[in-house]
């Protein structure tokens, strides 16, 4: 019975196999420590979402300020045109109109 193996062999691939699966468990329980718990997944998600929101909102009250701050400019320039050129500009006529001799 030449084909048959030896105790020694036997031993020896019992050995090797046995290694194999501790290397195995070894791999398994390096992958399980790396896993992330769902609860802290959905924590982080929480937190993530919440600073998105808080975003959003920060660029909502930026988009808010700036159109407020382009009513106010339109504000001031129609005062601006209604106090200063628009008297400025009756003066000049009626300096022009008494120069030509049709004032009052």
């Amino acid at each position: 019975m030449p084909d048959d193996p030896t105790l020694g062999e036997l031993a020896r691939r019992l050995e090797d196999r046995l290694g194999d699966v501790r290397d195995d468990f070894r791999v398994m329980g390096e992958r399980i420590d790396s896993r992330v718990s769902m609860e802290r997944y959905q924590i982080e998600r929480a937190q993530r979402d919440d600073a998105y929101r808080a975003l959003l909102e920060r660029v909502k009250g930026i988009e808010d300020a700036r159109k407020e701050q382009e009513k106010q400019r339109a504000a001031d320039r129609r005062l601006i045109f209604s106090a200063l050129v628009v008297p400025v500009l009756l003066v000049l006529l009626q300096v022009y109109l008494s120069t030509r001799g049709a004032g009052v």
